[in-house]
């Protein structure tokens, strides 16, 4: 997905500014799309020069006057057609994935405490995601629509922090049962 699109849906709910866009970036897309104000800017001005938004400005007293985006029709069109086109399945990319493959050239006791600070910003993203939905879809059977919607990619993230918890609370089980192992022996294992 490209920043344009995820630009798009935002455009597409409600007209913003791009300090606005930014703050829904920071509330809510952001945490499944990540993106600077500078690149939101950025990616605005080249929507804009596409034809893909529209903006008018607004005057602001002792300020500056702040352009309102507004997605157009092509941009509606746009969004439609690769909101319908497939979807690839992203490849896992894992640093620690590697890292725990190397772990026995390193430091094995070090490999673990990275570990146990991943599960717990795991864990912590869990429980924000767990207290959204908790506080704004306290009946997920009655949604439709964009709330709906909204719920549905919620529950993509909260499914993949809990896997991600679960992961890591396996393999920390695995890696200090080798250590402790290490230690009994007095050497490292191999």
């Amino acid at each position: 997905m490209a920043l344009e699109h995820a630009i798009l849906v935002s455009l597409a709910e409600r007209p913003g500014t791009g300090y606005e866009i930014g703050r829904q970036f920071q509330r809510s897309i952001g945490y499944f799309w990540s993106a600077t104000h500078q690149q939101i800017y950025r990616t605005l001005k080249k929507l804009d020069a596409d034809g893909l938004v529209t903006y008018h400005d607004v005057s602001q007293d002792g300020r500056p006057d702040k352009k309102v985006y507004t997605i157009s029709e092509a941009g509606r069109q746009l969004l439609a057609d690769w909101v319908s086109s497939p979807t690839p399945v992203m490849p896992m990319r894992s640093d620690l994935g590697v890292k725990l493959r190397a772990a026995e050239f390193g430091d094995l006791a070090a490999v673990i405490g990275e570990l146990k600070a991943h599960r717990d910003e795991a864990h912590a993203m869990l429980d924000l995601y767990r207290g959204f939905e908790r506080d704004y879809y306290p009946e997920p059977d009655a949604l439709s629509g964009r709330k709906l919607h909204q719920y549905l990619v919620l529950r993509g993230g909260v499914r993949a922090f809990e896997a991600t918890v679960g992961w890591c609370d396996e393999t920390l089980a695995g890696l200090q049962r080798e250590l402790d192992t290490e230690n009994q022996r007095g050497t490292p294992a191999s």
